[in-house]
């Protein structure tokens, strides 16, 4: 499996990722989907996109407070109670083929789809946490994206809603299994922060009815096949 051979990792998820294989133009982080990454363990872990502090005593407050997790500002995470525990011992990878941003002029919106020009498959830095659930017992692991302020090219796209001018955090490969390394002290973790170099990116406008396509549809313009594509905005 290429996810598998990319990470140098084990998976016990086939299912898991065979189901995010079928639907991957449909998957939208705001429905909670059991999406895989990568830990310091040897095998592909799954985990809920949204995270939920392991501190959290109730299920509606867990239902509640990962609404507000889904991304992680690199600015802040240091400082917020929901991602201070996290962004120190849980650092993971979330794979990704590409994600989506939306370029606004006036009232037209204009769906983009941006990704690595030589990477098929990238990282995007992100933290987990492990949450037990207290009325089933059942532990949780969730986990959220960091975002950094827009580059270049991503700036000129995503330039409205809530959190303009911004992107997700992508990692150098060489730098993945360092991101991983929970010995790593605060000023060495936020030597990450920083946004993907432009020369590094491409994007495409897309068909704005993308998320109704399927994968192979022609009208989704210059969408490779890809593994692991979120309609997400950061």
């Amino acid at each position: 499996m290429a996810l598998a051979k990319r990470y140098g990792r084990k998976t016990d998820i086939i299912e898991i990722i065979k189901e995010i294989e079928e639907e991957q133009y449909k998957i939208n982080a705001y429905t909670f989907p059991y999406c895989p990454i990568i830990t310091k363990n040897k095998s592909i872990e799954a985990a809920i996109w949204g995270l939920i502090p392991s501190w959290t005593k109730s299920i509606q407050s867990a239902k509640d407070i990962r609404y507000k997790t889904l991304n992680a500002r690199s600015e802040t995470v240091f400082e917020l109670p929901s991602f201070s525990a996290p962004i120190m011992t849980k650092r993971c990878l979330f794979p990704s083929t590409g994600f989506f941003e939306f370029h606004h002029t006036g009232k037209n919106v204009t769906p983009y789809y941006i990704y690595l020009k030589n990477e098929e498959i990238f990282s995007l830095g992100a933290i987990f946490d492990v949450w037990q659930n207290p009325k089933s017992r059942e532990e949780v692991m969730t986990f959220s994206v960091l975002t950094t302020p827009a580059n270049y090219l991503c700036s000129k796209i995503h330039n409205g809603g809530e959190n303009p001018f911004r992107m997700p955090l992508i990692l150098n490969r060489e730098d993945e299994e360092r991101w991983l390394d929970n010995s790593l002290n605060i000023d060495e973790i936020k030597s990450f922060f920083e946004p993907m170099h432009t020369n590094k990116m491409d994007a495409h406008p897309i068909s704005k009815d993308f998320l109704k396509k399927k994968p192979n549809d022609a009208s989704i313009i210059a969408i490779p096949n890809g593994i692991f594509v979120y309609a997400k905005s950061f």
